[in-house]
């Protein structure tokens, strides 16, 4: 297609973009704005840099801000401002076991306004590195860039206080598209696109990262804008302006966070699949071509970074390339796959056993999105996991039972499930190959790298929700959002009493 005609389907996009804010009913605004004040109200209560890694994706930020060049160093010797600041913060001593609360004495308040002040004099962009996050792609911090120059004057605090607000906007976007997408999805259940919504919205682990400066905030945003294009594009049928739209949503989501690469397998696979299906109402080319279209603009970022990598002599596809080489390093790939699946899943006869004792699917996984705060050691009872343990099966339970019901629309819709099912394991089988490459110096098993299939679990909720049929429905749905709206208030309590108890 030529530049002309590129241009052109990428102003269609952004046209259908507005039409559709114009559709969006009250409840699903209801929705993003609870999210976006419930992420502010996390991002009050919780100390300045003691979210995971804020440290390294400020410092991101300011090296973009101030040197105007992305960072280059992985290490933590941040600039003399931020380095001055999370000392006074204690932020290390509070980030490791045994834990300590946040500053608290007339002292140690007095010290930090005082640094305040005192480092306003220093360079402020006298380091490179951002330590893990050096090798994320540039999206994220680029746009924290815009409340850090409007805090610009202010001190370090104010800066990072703006960039956390401006985080907590991601926070409503991903309710707002969570809300769309069931409403796709279950066209016919307008009681279960208010209970997703509402679900994620008070969803604490949500809210929680997107009200701290983390990347992954505007990755949980993209990643239900995806979902919802699909779910839109499968009903409604592909057209260049809805495969322009997947592929630009696919693209930002790629210069987001490398996280995404995982579902990059099932958006080619669902493009192929919406291209196949299409009706052809101008010739029988049309649809391959909306599927080059929106294949060429979610491949753009990868075909770029290549040609970057390969002109300065780095591995093809950055650290996914270095990550692919270190499993292939380590020994089979049967005994990467066994390691991926027991990072979810429990151990089968004759793997390997990776975790001995762990029951992954729970401890990590559940537990985790219930609720489990800092560096894990700010946790709930184990009575209450347990308890939401029941309740989670009891909604899967509900869920396939709906399914089973709703067998002839499931296999109609078989093409379309298997889309969404490649696209979370494509995530899975990343997540699990990320951390088996880096076992022995770090882990990715945490909770909140699920929380991009977040559209995923709201219809879950929905099928279940509609299992109880059309007379209880409304009263199941009001109790599953008032738990997870309980989760949420005890979840601030916790990390409350964990910094300030």
């Amino acid at each position: 297609m030529s530049e002309r005609g590129l241009t052109a389907a990428i102003g269609r996009c952004a046209r259908e973009i507005a039409r559709l804010a114009g559709d969006v009913s009250l409840a699903g605004w209801v929705c993003a704005a609870v999210a976006i004040l419930n992420a502010i109200c996390w991002s009050a209560i919780t100390p300045p840099f003691q979210v995971a890694d804020e440290p390294s994706h400020f410092a991101y930020v300011k090296q973009l801000a101030e040197a105007h060049a992305r960072p280059s160093s992985h290490t933590f010797e941040f600039s003399p401002e931020e380095n001055q600041i999370l000392i006074d913060l204690h932020e290390e001593p509070s980030a490791i076991l045994p834990p300590s609360g946040a500053i608290s004495t007339m002292a140690e308040q007095h010290k930090l306004k005082q640094d305040l002040s005192s480092t306003a004099e220093l360079p402020r962009d006298g380091s490179n590195a951002a330590g893990v996050a050096t090798s994320q792609p540039p999206l994220y911090y680029l746009l924290e860039a815009i409340p850090y120059e409007v805090g610009s004057h202010g001190s370090l605090l104010t800066r990072l206080e703006l960039m956390r607000l401006f985080s907590a906007l991601f926070a409503g976007v991903t309710a707002l598209f969570v809300f769309l997408f069931v409403r796709e999805a279950l066209p016919a259940r307008r009681f279960a696109w208010v209970a997703g919504g509402l679900s994620v919205a008070f969803a604490p682990l949500l809210a929680s990262v997107s009200g701290a400066v983390n990347p992954d905030s505007l990755l949980f945003a993209v990643s239900a804008m995806l979902f919802w294009a699909f779910a839109r594009a499968f009903r409604r049928g592909l057209s260049y302006r809805r495969a322009a739209a997947i592929g630009v949503i696919t693209a930002a989501g790629l210069l987001t966070k490398l996280n995404f690469a995982g579902f990059f397998p099932g958006v080619i696979l669902g493009l192929g699949v919406l291209a196949i299906r299409a009706p052809r109402p101008l010739s029988r080319s049309y649809p391959y071509r909306a599927f080059a279209l929106g294949a060429g603009i979610a491949a753009s970022p990868v075909v770029l970074v290549a040609i970057v990598n390969l002109t300065t002599h780095r591995p093809t596809f950055g650290l996914i390339s270095s990550v692919a080489t270190t499993i292939s390093d380590r020994g089979s790939i049967f005994s990467a796959l066994s390691y991926i699946w027991q990072a979810f899943l429990p151990r089968l006869p004759g793997m390997r056993s990776y975790d001995a004792g762990v029951f992954t699917t729970r401890q990590i996984w559940f537990d985790g999105l219930v609720g489990r705060y800092g560096w894990g050691e700010t946790s709930f009872p184990e009575w209450v996991y347990a308890f939401a343990g029941i309740l989670g099966v009891a909604a899967v339970v509900a869920c396939a039972r709906t399914l089973v019901l709703l067998r002839t629309t499931v296999r109609a819709r078989l093409a379309e499930l298997a889309v969404y099912s490649v696209l979370g394991l494509g995530l899975l089988i990343l997540i699990g190959g990320a951390s088996y490459a880096s076992a022995e110096t770090e882990t990715f098993t945490e909770a909140r790298y699920l929380l991009p299939l977040l559209a995923l679990l709201a219809a879950g909720l929905g099928l279940a929700i509609r299992s109880a049929g059309r007379r209880w429905e409304p009263v199941l749905g009001t109790v599953a959002v008032l738990a997870m709206f309980a989760d949420d208030i005890f979840s601030q309590l916790l990390v409350i009493a964990r910094f300030y108890g």
